[in-house]
């Protein structure tokens, strides 16, 4: 509760009325929706993503932090391999429940390509018996007797 005469500041929080703490402002920094919807595990982590150029917003490369982030606005991220195209559909008051934290984004990506039960070495067809796909690796104790049975053939 606030004393009589204070006013509150413009950057402060209101949660709805569902209790989902979720907020009904304006926008919100970068770093900060990146840590209250999970994607980053500490907000630091999220400044420096941001920094080293791994995020975009509205197709435009983003290198500040304190960016301000509206919903509506496409964030994209690539990490690793990894890509990731978010809609900003609200603003979270606090880092919760990933749960909650999937409330604040529409995930825009296409879903990843089915993985194959069989190994991509053994799929390779071209390839003669005895010798190894390459990037394979090294071959296993048991592979290696497995070789040294067909050369004695």
């Amino acid at each position: 509760m606030m004393p009589a005469g204070a006013s509150r500041k413009s950057g402060d929080d209101e949660t709805d009325s569902s209790g989902t703490g979720v907020t009904g402002q304006e926008w919100q920094r970068l770093d900060r929706w990146l840590w209250i919807a999970r994607a980053a595990k500490t907000r630091s982590f999220a400044a420096a993503l941001i920094e080293a150029g791994k995020f975009r917003v509205n197709m435009v490369k983003v290198d500040k932090p304190a960016y301000r982030v509206k919903v509506g606005d496409i964030i994209t991220s690539s990490v690793r391999e990894h890509v990731a195209i978010w809609k900003v559909v609200a603003f979270g008051k606090c880092r919760g429940p990933a749960s909650e934290a999937r409330m604040l984004y529409e995930d825009l990506a296409p879903p990843p390509p089915p993985k194959s039960s069989v190994p991509a070495a053994l799929r390779a067809v071209d390839v003669p018996s005895g010798l190894r796909a390459p990037g394979a690796g090294r071959p296993t104790k048991r592979e290696r007797r497995q070789l040294d049975r067909l050369k004695d053939e």
